[in-house]
C-alpha cells in the first residue's frame, strides 16, 4: 500500500498523462532550464503569460522568467482540460453560483454556496498545514505558474469540483424529478473533467486530486443529513449575520502562517468573504420576505425558467454587470481606505500582502460582492420587471 501510495504522489504518472494526451515538454529538444520550476515556495510568482511560438511550440512564463516550453500535439485535450480547469477557478464560481440563485432556487443555491464554502476552507487550510509539494518539473509540464507558489495535497479543484457538481444533485433531484441516473452522470462527469484537468496542467499529483475528491465527498455526506437544520438557522436566527460575519472573518486572520508568501491566504479569505456576504443577503431577504426563484417558477420538468430563454440571458447579464461593478467599485474604495490607514501607495503589492491589509481588503470586497447578488441583483431584477 505505501508504494503505491507512493507512486500516486509521485510525478511520474503526472507526465505520463500529460504524454497520453500529447502534451509534451520542450526540454526534449533541449530548450527547458531543468530544476528551475519545483514546487511551492520556488515560484513567487507576479504574473504569467503565455507565449506562442511555430509549429505548436509554447511558452509558460512565470516568475523571475521561468521558462516553461512545451509542445501541444492534441489541441482538443489542451482546449478541454484548459477550460475544465477554469471551472475551478473565480470566474466560473462568480457566474454559475449567482446564476444558480437568480434564475433556478435560492435554497439550491444556499445550500451549494454553504457547502462550497466550508469545503474550500478545509482544503486550503489543509494544504499549508500538510505542506506536500507539487509535481516536479521536469519531468511534469506546468501551464499554471502562479498555482505553483502554493502546495499541493488536497487538490481543491477537485474538493470545489466534487462539492458543487453533487451538492446540486442532492438539491435538485427531488426537487426537479429528473432521472437521477442522469443527474449523478452529469455530476461525476463534471467532478471528473476538473480533476483530470489538474494533472493536464501537472499542478497536482494523482494522490492529490484523489485525496481531495475524497475529502469533499466525506464532508458533503457529513453536511447533507444537517442541511435542512443549517438552512433553517441562517435563515431565522437574530445571532446569524454576527456569527456569519465574525467567525469566517476570525479565521482569516487565524489563517496557518508560511515562510515565504502564498496565495492560499487571500483566495480563502476570498471565499469566505463571499459566502459571508452571500448568507448575511439570505437572512435579510428572509427577514424582508423579498421575492425568491423556487421550483414553483419552473415548468417542464427539466426546464431551468418559466420565462423565455432571453428573460434569463437578461437576469444574468444585468446580475454579472452590478456584480462586477461592484467587485471593483469595493476594490477601490479599500485598498484606498486602507493603503490611507497604513501609509501606502496603492500599487505596493508587497504591502497589499500583509496580514492587516490583505485579509480585510478581500473580505470587505467579496462579501460585498456576495451581498450585493443576493440583495441587490434581485431588487433589481424585481424594477426591471425581470422577475
Amino acid at each position: 500500500m505505501a508504494r503505491v501510495l507512493g507512486t500516486l504522489r509521485g510525478s511520474q504518472p503526472v507526465a505520463r498523462f500529460q504524454r497520453c494526451c500529447g502534451l509534451f515538454p520542450a526540454a526534449e529538444d533541449g530548450m527547458w532550464d531543468r530544476g528551475s520550476c519545483n514546487g511551492a515556495g520556488a515560484l513567487r510568482s507576479k504574473g504569467s503569460y503565455p507565449l506562442v511560438f511555430p509549429n505548436g511550440l509554447r511558452s509558460g512564463r512565470g516568475p523571475q522568467g521561468c521558462p516553461q516550453k512545451y509542445v501541444v500535439k492534441n489541441y482538443f485535450y489542451y482546449y478541454l482540460f484548459r477550460f475544465s480547469a477554469a471551472l475551478g477557478e473565480e470566474i466560473f464560481y462568480i457566474t454559475f453560483l449567482p446564476f444558480t440563485y437568480w434564475n433556478i432556487d435560492h435554497c439550491v443555491s444556499r445550500r451549494m454556496i454553504i457547502v462550497w464554502s466550508v469545503v474550500m476552507y478545509i482544503g486550503q487550510v489543509s494544504k499549508d498545514i500538510l505542506k506536500w509539494p507539487r509535481p516536479l518539473s521536469p519531468p511534469v509540464v506546468k501551464l499554471e505558474p502562479r498555482a505553483d507558489a502554493e502546495y499541493g495535497m488536497p487538490s481543491t479543484h477537485a474538493m470545489a469540483a466534487t462539492a458543487i457538481s453533487f451538492s446540486f444533485l442532492l438539491a435538485t433531484v427531488e426537487q426537479y424529478k429528473y432521472p437521477f441516473g442522469l443527474g449523478l452522470g452529469a455530476a461525476f462527469v463534471f467532478s471528473a473533467l476538473v480533476c483530470l484537468s489538474r494533472l493536464y496542467t501537472g499542478m497536482h499529483t494523482v494522490l492529490d486530486v484523489i485525496g481531495g475528491a475524497l475529502i469533499s465527498a466525506v464532508l458533503l455526506m457529513l453536511l447533507y443529513p444537517a442541511w435542512d437544520t443549517i438552512d433553517q438557522w441562517l435563515l431565522t436566527s437574530p445571532f446569524c449575520p454576527l456569527l456569519i460575519i465574525a467567525v469566517p472573518l476570525t479565521l482569516c486572520y487565524n489563517y496557518p502562517k508560511l515562510d515565504y508568501y502564498s496565495p492560499t491566504r487571500g483566495d480563502t479569505t476570498t471565499i469566505l468573504g463571499a459566502g459571508a456576504g452571500a448568507t448575511v443577503g439570505f437572512w435579510l431577504n428572509h427577514q424582508f420576505a423579498m421575492p425568491a426563484h423556487t421550483s414553483e417558477n419552473l415548468q417542464l420538468g427539466l426546464a431551468l425558467m418559466a420565462t423565455t430563454t432571453v428573460v434569463v440571458l437578461a437576469r444574468f447579464l444585468v446580475g454579472i454587470l452590478v456584480v462586477l461593478l461592484t467587485r471593483q467599485l469595493m476594490k477601490s474604495l479599500v485598498l484606498g481606505a486602507l493603503g490611507y490607514r497604513y501609509k501606502f501607495p496603492i500599487g505596493d503589492l508587497e504591502a497589499r500582502r500583509r496580514l492587516e491589509v490583505e485579509v480585510p481588503y478581500k473580505f470587505v470586497t467579496y462579501s460585498s460582492v456576495g451581498l450585493s447578488a443576493t440583495v441587490i441583483v434581485p431588487l433589481l431584477h424585481q424594477l426591471l420587471g425581470l422577475m
